[in-house]
């Protein structure tokens, strides 16, 4: 059974390298070329920064909520605009997703609809309920942006193509365990069983599917992915996970931010936007 475990998961794993490596090869370009461009933007943004937040949010950056995190805690981006960095995150579900053509329709309304709720919930966190948040649970934003420099300069050793295939290595690593993982869980409790105890958790998925996206990892985004992939979730709960999932940006908050009570609250509010969301995509029928 290990054996025949072992070789599937291989064998689907291996299919997405080429995919992947692609993928990856694109983010570097992205990050290199354009990584300075857009921190100054979403730095710049001031109290409209929840749009750009939306829009810079979902380009594929691993990096790119921890940059966020670290800006809201020096104060140079306001709380409506970290969540919609947050929100608009899919740390590596992107390239995931991209190294399965016939998924690339899923992608693209999964990024617009996270890129739409990202600028909403952002939107009314720093217009609507502006004045009814108290400055000690809002935090972030308070004066000029470009009075403050958060931008830390790293020296660029590795060729674009190098680090291109490092990083492919290390998620294909993650993917193949995990699938190997969930392989094993399906053959010992039963393909029906395990699909079976996912579908009955029924309206309540999304809420797992968030708590699970909180994970402040790479493999949480990951597993999420897997699980969509394989039909053992679906669009509404992956959704919810992925809208949850800030990456590594949530434990850099936590850093970064000294108020206990702020990163708090921001942690609860993800969870809630991302098991909503995920609801409400089930009741439409997604």
């Amino acid at each position: 059974m290990i054996q025949h475990v072992l070789l599937h998961a291989l064998e689907d794993s291996a299919k997405m390298l080429p995919f992947l490596f692609a993928a990856y090869l694109l983010i570097e370009f992205i990050e290199r070329r354009q990584g300075e461009r857009i921190e100054r933007a979403l730095a710049g943004g001031g109290r409209w920064g929840f749009a750009m937040g939306a829009l810079l949010g979902c380009a594929p950056q691993c990096g790119f909520s921890a940059m966020a995190a670290n800006f809201y805690g020096s104060r140079v981006i306001s709380l409506g605009a970290l969540m919609a960095v947050f929100i608009a995150t899919s740390d590596e579900a992107v390239p995931l997703l991209l190294a399965v053509p016939e998924r690339w329709g899923d992608l693209a309304v999964l990024l617009a609809f996270k890129v739409v709720l990202g600028a909403a919930v952002g939107a009314a966190l720093d217009l609507l309920l502006r004045r009814r948040l108290p400055d000690s649970m809002r935090g972030g934003y308070t004066g000029h942006a470009d009075e403050v420099d958060c931008h830390e300069h790293h020296e660029e050793k590795q060729s674009l193509v190098w680090a291109a295939a490092v990083h492919t290595v290390n998620i294909f690593l993650w993917v193949l365990a995990l699938s190997v993982v969930i392989g094993l869980v399906i053959e010992g409790v039963g393909e029906e069983n395990f699909t079976g105890f996912l579908t009955g958790l029924g309206f309540i998925q999304p809420l797992f599917a968030a708590l699970l996206g909180l994970v402040p990892n790479c493999a949480s985004s990951v597993l999420l992915t897997q699980l969509y992939l394989s039909g053992a979730i679906g669009f509404s709960s992956v959704t919810a996970g992925l809208c949850a999932n800030a990456g590594v940006g949530l434990l850099v908050l936590f850093r970064a931010n000294p108020s206990l009570k702020q990163n708090l609250f921001i942690t609860v509010l993800l969870w809630a936007v991302g098991a909503g969301c995920g609801m409400l995509l089930m009741l439409l029928g997604f």
